[in-house]
């Protein structure tokens, strides 16, 4: 049996080529907003002509949520899906290469009464999210507004990984991998926030099935569980962009009452509840290009 093939070192022959691009993407970076986002547009476009397995995964995931539309508007939709992704890829060269520019000026975050009175209960909150496309621009916003950690997922490149880390520590003071769930409940007792996104495929383990977009989708726990074990309030957030005046806006909800219900079931459907209520306002900007039904229950065939 073949042993599996160990993470290069940061200086290894092999991440070179990812050291190339993070030069070229600091590049980038320094181009004036409007241009960035034409930049975008078009390595949106070049992806959606690229990227033939996620440009399928997109429209699978785009017919199945969204059956109503005509085969042309789904199209149309996975475009704009891709337009929205590659804007959302210069967003992270200025989130993380750029930092000290005001982008906080351009966003605008509602519902931040509701984030500190949660705070100010001493007992942490978790400020759940999704993957809309426009996550990582709203770091500085967020920082600049209220002190809070964030959860991510490890990237086996160590030049990602790096950046990735390095991008986010200049917003938060805790950056939490997100099998880290020690280090979450520290920074909770700690009466700390901890924004994570809660709708990524992680399969069955930990999750149950959970209906989004009315088609059962494995849905992890951990946020039940999370809140539980430290009665700490959790509240739903979502963002999105304009393309048109390169500004962006987050919205707040308040604590979710009567959560945790004790119900997995019933808890995890809340939380997708929530976020496809969100995802319909502005269907392009989810990240669809994630194999979001990957897990099937018991019995049911694939759907990628």
């Amino acid at each position: 049996m073949s042993k599996r093939r160990k993470r290069p070192a940061p200086w290894h022959p092999r991440v070179w080529g990812a050291w190339i691009l993070v030069a070229f993407g600091w590049l980038l970076a320094q181009l004036p907003l409007r241009t960035l986002f034409r930049v975008g547009a078009l390595f949106g476009a070049l992806a959606y002509r690229l990227g033939g397995s996620r440009r399928h995964i997109t429209r699978v995931n785009v017919a199945l949520c969204f059956p109503e539309l005509s085969g042309a508007a789904q199209d149309a939709r996975v475009r704009e899906v891709f337009r929205h992704t590659g804007v959302a890829l210069v967003e992270l060269l200025l989130a993380w290469l750029d930092p000290k520019l005001p982008i906080a000026d351009r966003c605008t975050i509602h519902g931040l009464e509701h984030l500190r009175a949660a705070a100010a209960q001493g007992r942490g909150v978790l400020l759940v999210g999704a993957h809309f496309s426009c996550i990582d621009i709203m770091a500085q916003p967020l920082a600049r507004a209220i002190d809070l950690d964030v959860v991510y997922r490890q990237n086996r490149n160590p030049v990602w990984e790096w950046l990735q880390v390095r991008g986010r520590r200049h917003y938060f003071d805790g950056v939490i991998e997100r099998d880290d769930v020690r280090g979450m409940l520290r920074r909770l007792k700690a009466g700390r926030i901890v924004w994570y996104a809660a709708d990524q495929d992680y399969g069955r383990r930990h999750s149950v099935f959970a209906p989004f977009f009315g088609i059962p989708a494995a849905t992890i726990t951990a946020t039940a569980r999370l809140a539980r074990v430290n009665e700490s309030p959790v509240l739903f957030m979502y963002q999105h962009r304009d393309l048109d005046s390169q500004t962006w806006e987050a919205h707040i909800g308040p604590p979710l009452d009567g959560y945790p219900s004790g119900d997995d079931v019933a808890d995890a459907t809340r939380i997708n509840a929530l976020i496809e209520a969100a995802v319909r306002l502005h269907p392009a900007q989810y990240l669809w290009l994630h194999r979001r039904f990957k897990t099937r229950p018991p019995g049911e065939p694939r759907l990628y």
